[in-house]
């Protein structure tokens, strides 16, 4: 069995925060021109390739992009 504990690789201490900041960053993640809605697309758009060669190549793509965000 295994316990989780949420704590950060590196410890930080935030002296001022920006909301204008964060919410660029997390658009940028998460929004519909973020990672993971290119992810999503790449992923998606494998299914209508004629080719096996580019539906091999958009899900390299999509899988690349989907690990950047983690």
């Amino acid at each position: 069995m295994w316990q989780y504990q949420k704590k950060l690789q590196y410890p930080i201490k935030i002296k001022q925060t920006n909301p204008k900041l964060a919410a660029l960053i997390m658009s940028q993640y998460g929004g519909p021109d973020g990672e993971i809605g290119a992810s999503l697309r790449y992923l998606s758009q494998r299914y209508a390739m004629p080719l096996a060669e580019l539906k091999g190549l958009l899900t390299d793509v999509g899988i690349s992009v989907s690990s950047v965000v983690h």
